[in-house]
């Protein structure tokens, strides 16, 4: 059972340095009862009490680590039931199915065009992470020679799907150094199950009828002394499958429920008969709150939607993605190159900075801190001015790059031209588009 505040408290330095960023160590004590701490924020709390304070410090939904390598992906650890709330700390994981008969050839092809479904955005690799071997036929040699191919002939990680013991231990011979995750134990298996879960150090899928059902089968896992436990309650209607979502999040945060603070498996591939419907309610869980989601099959037309909507939702709201602010060369500019200025946002400088390399016109591209806000926002909450804009000019270096005395702003902070004229004597300040699209145009009619 968690701890509460004051119980925290007396188990703490009680030095009030202020070093953990508040003003008292029962301050401290009581974010951490609620978990809007970490106990690593205090330096000067012991070994021993830190051995006390683990089950208090720890999140409501403990993380797990799947995987090993470059996909490798860590899903649970949240805190909270709405992202504004604080944020989303882990992103859910996406999986597609392949049965453990698939020919070595088939298995190729699919292993080659999941693996080049990649998308470069904001600076960011975005792509699937899961291959989920599932059982067909019972033959261990068979489903360990797909999961052993997986393995170790592409990035992904595997999910080992069956429900046969031997089966399940060839799968682990085959590709347990990749750290696979076994689905599913049950209550007909969980003993055997959570040893060779335990003996392996591997994560594990726990499935019951209900979410109630679900408790008993953690404590025992738990009592064994695993916690890399992921939840199934075992739904496959959609109703049912949100519904039970929900109360698992709620019970693990609202309640406390350590039984039921894991992540959780969905399987919107046996929601549905069509890869479409699969993408619908794979983006709903998505939302709400399935770490890990099993699809029968991975297609850009799907895949790419996906993976865009859980960039949004694990973004931290209050955190906009920024760049480093300096100048960057586009299109291999010389001293008489333009030279355009914009803000850090990251969406703002990756498209803008597309549309230039689109022009292939050599361009100086100023980047200014603005606290990841876009343009307009930035010039509204004055961060974007003309005075700010004028002193970075003169202090980013791009006077040594280029004899250019010209500078094109954005359209949509056209009203700072004069004062940035004003902070640069000499110089010509010209307002750009307003939309990141006609750039191309623009800059082919001004280079003529």
């Amino acid at each position: 059972m968690a701890l509460t505040g004051i119980q925290i408290f007396k188990l703490l330095p009680k030095t009030n340095c202020k070093e953990c960023g508040v003003p008292t160590c029962l301050a401290f004590a009581m974010n951490l009862a609620s978990g809007k701490a970490e106990l690593d924020q205090c330096p000067y709390v012991s070994d021993e009490a830190r051995e006390k304070l683990a089950e208090a410090s720890a999140p409501p939904i403990l993380p797990v680590e799947i995987g090993k390598g470059v996909r490798k992906v860590t899903v649970g650890g949240e805190t909270v039931l709405y992202r504004h709330e604080k944020t989303f700390f882990n992103a859910c994981a996406y999986a597609a199915v392949v049965g453990s008969d698939i020919p070595d050839a088939d298995l190729e092809t699919k292993l080659k065009a999941w693996n080049a479904l990649q998308y470069e955005r904001v600076g960011l690799n975005l792509r699937p992470e899961l291959v989920a071997v599932n059982d067909v036929n019972g033959d261990a040699a068979a489903f360990a020679k797909v999961a052993k191919t997986v393995a170790e002939t592409s990035e992904f990680n595997v999910i080992l799907m069956t429900e046969k013991t031997d089966v399940m231990k060839a799968g682990i011979e085959a590709c347990g150094f990749k750290n696979p995750l076994m689905c599913a134990a049950t209550s007909a298996n969980i003993d055997e199950w959570g040893a060779l879960a335990k003996e392996n150090n591997l994560p594990i899928v726990v499935r019951a009828e209900s979410v109630e059902a679900l408790q008993d089968l953690t404590d025992k896992l738990v009592g064994m002394g695993h916690k890399k436990i992921i939840l199934d309650p075992g739904s496959r209607e959609i109703k049912q499958a949100l519904e039970d979502q929900v109360a698992i999040r709620r019970s693990a945060l609202k309640n406390a429920n350590r039984k039921l603070g894991f992540p959780t498996i969905t399987f919107p591939c046996a929601m549905a008969d069509n890869l479409e419907m699969e993408t619908l309610i794979s983006a709903m869980f998505t939302a709400k709150y399935g770490a890990v989601n099993v699809m029968s099959d991975f297609a850009g037309e799907s895949i790419f939607p996906l993976l865009l909507e859980r960039l949004n939702i694990y973004t931290d709201p209050q955190r906009p993605m920024t760049v480093t602010e300096g100048i960057y060369p586009i299109n291999n500019p010389d001293e008489n190159s333009p030279i355009l200025i914009t803000t850090n946002f990251a969406l703002t400088y990756f498209i803008v900075s597309g549309e230039i390399e689109g022009s292939k016109v050599p361009c100086w591209l100023l980047i200014k801190d603005s606290e990841g806000l876009s343009v307009l926002t930035a010039w509204a909450a004055g961060k974007f001015s003309g005075d700010d804009v004028g002193m970075f000019v003169k202090k980013s270096g791009i006077m040594d790059k280029a004899k250019t005395t010209e500078l094109v702003i954005p359209g949509y902070a056209a009203a700072i031209a004069g004062d940035v004229e004003e902070e640069l004597p000499g110089w010509k300040i010209t307002v750009g588009p307003r939309e990141a699209a006609h750039i191309p145009a623009f800059l082919k009619e001004k280079t003529k």
